[in-house]
């Protein structure tokens, strides 16, 4: 397989996928995959179904109809995870069939082409309850749900939040009891059953493990756990399960030594920043086939001992193995570890490609 790769354990990554779902089911908790990381990739969605997914979700419609496409797998609930743009509700209404949304036109405008393709479409109503990304304002959330149970095609089944995205807010018990009062309002005040609390993302995990959610939250929606074996909140490894189920793979295409320090007047790099520098003397210094364009540098972790980043441009990534103690050339590769914001980059470039191993 051609360099850069991502090298993809799929043992190690059905392993981590049931260790998420059992320790969920304890809870009586169903797991939604999330896929938009890997771009929907058919190896790795196959294998989080293996682990016992219930469902399959992206923020990516083109993602969602690849995914319909080519799994050929017509029971697999799909989910749309960002909020549907109105330029794309016919495809959200064809390829999705739950979608998250926070906005009433949005959610009337699905209505309508739900009725032209003559099916239900389901959605979960997004209530903001700290986090300060998508989602309806807790005192707004009774007058939107009166508006939406007057439309005929759409079908309310729950209510969900994000957490620690943006604002970094982590799962609490003042922000679950939030949506936990909101569904029993609704259930209770408007004659409604919602069947779904949906308590956010891997950020829940770590409370889920230490002290549980409360019991009314039935559904979370998780990627990067699962992908990277990592708890979110702290990016130490989640108890049992792996951290290397994705490497990159790069080849070195210059291997020479150099004075660490640059000669000459220093302005910015390519990037707009202004190096530092502090190693001295004659390094040996690798140059590898990848850079910015396809991996965010600091989300990268040498696999192999001794070897250390110094920087990247667009197209080069430049590493120091003076202390590297094995045998080297140009041609060999190097590993790296990934963390989230590197994989998703690394899995959405063009030049990047898949090994499944």
């Amino acid at each position: 397989m051609k360099n850069p790769k991502i090298n993809i354990n799929l043992k190690k990554l059905i392993a981590n996928t049931k260790e998420v779902v059992n320790l969920a089911a304890e809870e009586g908790i169903e797991v939604v995959g999330v896929t938009k990381s890997v771009c929907a990739n058919l190896e790795v969605a196959k294998a989080l179904l293996k682990g016992g997914v219930v469902g399959l979700a992206d923020s990516r419609i083109n993602n969602l109809a690849y995914l319909r496409e080519n799994l050929k797998l017509d029971q697999v609930p799909l989910m749309l995870l960002r909020i549907p743009m109105l330029s794309e509700i016919e495809q959200v209404v064809k390829y999705a069939d739950v979608s998250l949304n926070s906005e009433l036109g949005i959610i009337r405008a699905l209505d309508e082409f739900a009725k032209e393709y003559e099916v239900i479409h389901e959605i979960i109503l997004m209530v903001d309850v700290g986090d300060r990304r998508e989602g309806v304002m807790p005192d707004d959330v009774m007058q939107v749900v009166e508006e939406v149970l007057q439309l005929d095609n759409i079908k309310l089944i729950g209510l969900g939040t994000n957490l620690a995205c943006f604002g970094g807010v982590l799962p609490s018990d003042e922000n679950m009891k939030v949506l936990v009062e909101l569904k029993e309002r609704i259930n209770n005040e408007l004659d409604q059953k919602l069947k779904i609390i949906s308590g956010g993302n891997s950020s829940s995990l770590p409370r889920l493990k230490e002290r549980g959610l409360p019991p009314e939250v039935n559904q979370l929606r998780v990627g990067e756990t699962i992908l990277l074996g990592r708890n979110v909140i702290n990016r130490e490894p989640f108890p049992n399960t792996f951290q290397d189920t994705f490497l990159l793979e790069a080849e070195i295409i210059e291997l020479k030594e150099k004075p660490a320090q640059p000669k000459g007047k220093i302005g910015q790099n390519a990037f707009g920043e202004e190096e530092i520098i502090t190693k001295s003397g004659v390094r040996k210094r690798g140059i590898l086939a990848v850079g910015r364009q396809d991996i965010v540098l600091k989300g990268l972790a040498p696999v192999a001992r001794g070897v250390k980043i110094e920087s990247a441009s667009s197209d080069h990534l430049i590493v120091d193995l003076t202390d590297y103690r094995k045998n080297i050339t140009v041609g060999d590769s190097l590993k790296f570890e990934l963390n989230y914001a590197a994989l998703l980059r690394a899995m959405t470039s063009p030049y990047v490609n898949i090994d499944i191993i």
